[in-house]
This record gives structure tokens, sequence and C-alpha cells, in this order.
């Protein structure tokens, strides 16, 4: 075994002993159940239809939100920037919130911060990613599991699927700042 191996190496002593072997085997389980546990990922709930959302059952705010977010589609991605000539993600938020009066904090982490968590995300909602109880980005969910959002330096603004492995790794949870 690979790991008997290393440890005959490491420490010149007999694996051969049943002690040492059950020990070692015994020691590897228990750190494996340990880090399984670390890793209690957050799920990305969404919720696309039902009476609150069919036909034209979304809010106006929530529309007009989304719609905002839409017409940002391919300006470019801009470092603190908050204005139509490029946006960062909380910028594009800030000004699609903006639109129906709704002031929300400069950065995603100080959104994060300041709105109440959602279990259950709806069309127009925050989505909020990082690690750790530190948010690095936010989205707005459009619905279908994608988000509109400022990706990053050199491009733009775009739609992009929540059932991407990033973003399932790194979700931290939703905020609802319209109803």
């Amino acid at each position: 075994m690979a790991t008997d191996a290393f440890l005959r190496t490491r420490f010149p002593v007999s694996l051969s002993s049943s002690p040492w072997r059950y020990r070692s085997r015994r020691l590897l389980f228990i750190a494996v159940l340990l880090l399984a546990g670390c890793s209690s990922q957050k799920a990305i709930v969404t919720r696309d239809e039902g009476p609150a959302i069919d036909g034209n059952n979304l809010s106006i705010d929530r529309i007009l939100v989304m719609s905002a977010a839409k017409e940002a589609l391919g300006t470019p991605y801009r470092w603190g920037g908050t204005g139509p000539s490029g946006y960062d993600c909380s910028g594009l938020t800030q000004m699609a919130y903006g639109k129906i009066g709704i002031s929300l904090p400069r950065t995603s982490n100080d959104q994060f911060h300041a709105l109440d968590d959602i279990d259950v995300a709806r069309p127009g909602d925050l989505l909020f990613f990082g690690s750790g109880n530190r948010a690095t980005h936010v989205g707005i969910y459009m619905g279908n599991r994608r988000m509109i959002h400022a990706p990053g330096s050199g491009r733009t603004v775009s739609v992009s699927s929540l059932d991407i492995r990033y973003w399932r790794k790194h979700y931290l949870g939703a905020a609802a700042p319209a109803d």
C-alpha cells in the first residue's frame, strides 16, 4: 500500500506489526471523515414557477431590475465601475437596484452583509459568491438557473449558468432587496 511505503521511508519502524498498520489506517479514516465534515457546501436553490412568479406575477420592481441589468449586457467590465462605460459586479447591482430607488452598499461583500439572507432565490434577487463569510462576487438571478453579472477583467456584462461548477462551489447565499 502506498501509504505504508511512505510511512516506512519517513519512520523506520516495521509497519507489518499490526498495531502500527491498524493505527495508521484508523488515523487516515478519521482524517477523511473530519475533512468531509468541513465541506458543507450551500446549494443554490431557485424558484422559477409557482403562484408568485408565473405569468405576470413578478413585481414591477423585479422586472425593472432585470430590465436594467439586461440593458447593460455587453458593457465592458471595469474595476470599481458604476456607470454606463463600465461596471464591476457590485456596480451593476447598484445601478439595477438604483433604477427602483433602492440604494445598495458599494461592494459585493458589503451588500452580502447588509442584506438579509433568503433560502430560495427568485428572479431579480441577488446571488453572492466567495468563500468563508466574504463575498467577492454578486450577480442578479434572471430565472432558469441563470444570472447576469459583470464577470471580470477583459470581459463584458453577460449571462451565466448557475450550474457551472465554479458558481456552485463558491455560492454563499441570496438576498431579495425588492418585493
